[in-house]
């Protein structure tokens, strides 16, 4: 089964010889309760590709399918539900509200889905990300690697149908990278689906497979390898 299918998918920026091919023609199908790495050298469309995936950019061609859902032919107020509601997303610098507290942070995506945000949820995610403690803590008050466990269970709180993550480690250190991989090794067993964006051989050996993009094309795929192997595959493509 999957949990999102993409088909003939392109998203082109400019017009004429100045067009750019940020993801070319893709097409790719993503397992349910699977974790997905996505790679490939500098340019080549990685975060256009989850973009595209999550609703955050409109595709020129192609389609995307979440479970039964077109997304490409979802208005705006249908996305913006999607987004709340279907998908959770993760990024780099983690993007949390400096003026909240951990809790109010992983509460917001309820209240904006017009939702009222249960304290017992909310800290059961806080708690499954080992933060119960660190509740009414600021992002201030908090390390890198916590930061980023309080803007995964944001995005869990609405039990997502698919994870996204673009370069969730890139701002960490190596034992906070690992905390955070840790935590999403034991959601994808736990049966979530995961897509992530990652330039680091050993975050993308902790997927069950990983998928190499150049040129906006996807021109590799491989499952169960380890960092070494990624890094030798993906050295091949920067050549």
């Amino acid at each position: 089964m999957t949990t999102l299918t993409m088909t003939g998918v392109s998203r082109v920026f400019g017009r004429g010889p100045a067009a750019v091919h940020a993801v070319d023609d893709v097409t790719l199908t993503f397992p349910r309760g699977g974790w997905t790495a996505v790679m490939g050298p500098s340019g080549s469309g990685k975060s256009t590709l989850l973009h595209c995936a999550a609703g955050l950019e409109r595709v020129d061609t192609g389609r995307v399918l979440l479970g039964d859902t077109d997304i490409t032919a979802a208005g705006d107020a249908d996305l913006t539900a999607l987004r709340r509601s279907r998908i959770g997303f993760v990024f780099q610098n983690f993007n949390l509200i400096g003026a909240l507290s951990a809790e109010q942070n992983v509460a917001l995506p309820l209240r904006l889905a017009g939702r009222r945000p249960s304290r017992r949820v909310v800290r059961a995610t806080l708690d499954a990300v080992g933060l119960a403690d660190r509740a009414r803590h600021r992002p201030r008050e908090l390390s890198g690697g916590q930061q980023q466990r309080v803007a995964i269970a944001r995005a869990m709180v609405t039990r997502p149908e698919v994870l996204f993550a673009d370069e969730p480690t890139g701002a960490l250190d190596s034992t906070a990278a690992r905390t955070v991989l840790d935590l999403m090794r034991a959601m994808a067993d736990a049966g979530q689906s995961i897509v992530m964006v990652t330039h680091d051989p050993g975050a993308a050996a902790r997927a069950d497979a990983v998928v190499f993009l150049r040129d906006g094309r996807v021109v590799d795929r491989v499952a169960g390898a380890d960092a070494r192997q990624v890094a030798d595959r993906l050295a091949s493509w920067e050549r």
